[in-house]
């Protein structure tokens, strides 16, 4: 869980991904409609991926991906990141 707790200082918006999954590019692409460039850890790319999916399955996540933090914070999965997206408070977050 430190790395995780550790990757999500690298930049004001991290998204943990796996590059096959259809809802997590349209997270990552709704995202960067606003202008914000995320740092992305795709985890069955990366050489820790299996722990920090654990790591963010113990913080609450479920299922595991996409997991946006936006400020430090984890904000959710793709369920809260389309939510705040339609009731107009995302650009504001990502702001």
């Amino acid at each position: 869980m430190d790395m995780v707790m550790e990757l999500r200082t690298t930049n004001s918006v991290v998204i943990f991904t796996k590059s096959g999954c259809c809802i997590s590019h349209s997270v990552k692409t709704l995202i960067r409609s606003f202008g914000a460039n995320p740092t992305v850890y795709e985890l069955d790319t990366h050489p820790n991926g299996k722990q920090m999916e654990k790591a963010l399955k113990n913080l609450g996540c479920q299922p595991s991906v996409p997991a946006v933090f936006i400020g430090k914070e984890l904000v959710g999965g793709a369920k809260e990141i389309m939510s705040l997206n339609l009731r107009g408070m995302l650009k504001q977050l990502l702001g």
